[in-house]
């Protein structure tokens, strides 16, 4: 089977709030926003440069609000990352790296992992519902140099 994941449905509470949200502070640009009636409005949104977009609104899910766990965003630099989300008013959480010392068994340490090693540092936040995403950074390029 060939398959292809296209969309992930959020369970919110306010589809305008989450709107404004995902929108105005993460920076993902709107696809959709279409309510044919009171009961049903699907609100899509994609993240620049994925092929995978995010769903919400009214009739589409009644998994409990905020219960979403485990959406990964991959940035080439994630303090950069961080700092445009915070900036821009969305509360990101500390970075952390994978302590590899004597290979990894599923420990942390605070901070950027000093190799930017591809899937090794992380951040997260939380949407106004208390859905769950994590930044981790992939293919980090020091500034000034060519891949």
């Amino acid at each position: 089977m060939e398959a292809s994941l296209e969309v992930v449905i959020l369970p919110v509470s306010d589809a305008d709030e989450s709107l404004r949200f995902y929108r105005d502070r993460v920076g993902f640009p709107v696809d959709v926003d279409y309510a044919p009636d009171p009961g049903f409005r699907v609100v899509q949104l994609t993240p620049p440069r994925s092929t995978v977009s995010i769903q919400f609104g009214v009739g589409l899910t009644d998994a409990p609000v905020g219960s979403l766990r485990g959406l990964y965003l991959v940035v080439a630099d994630l303090e950069d990352a961080r700092r445009e989300l915070t900036d821009r008013g969305v509360a990101v959480g500390e970075i952390r790296h994978k302590d590899t010392g004597g290979g990894w068994r599923g420990g942390l340490l605070p901070g950027i992992d000093p190799a930017h090693g591809d899937y090794a540092s992380f951040a997260d936040f939380a949407d106004p519902d208390g859905n769950m995403w994590t930044l981790q950074e992939r293919g980090w390029v020091e500034r000034g140099s060519r891949r």
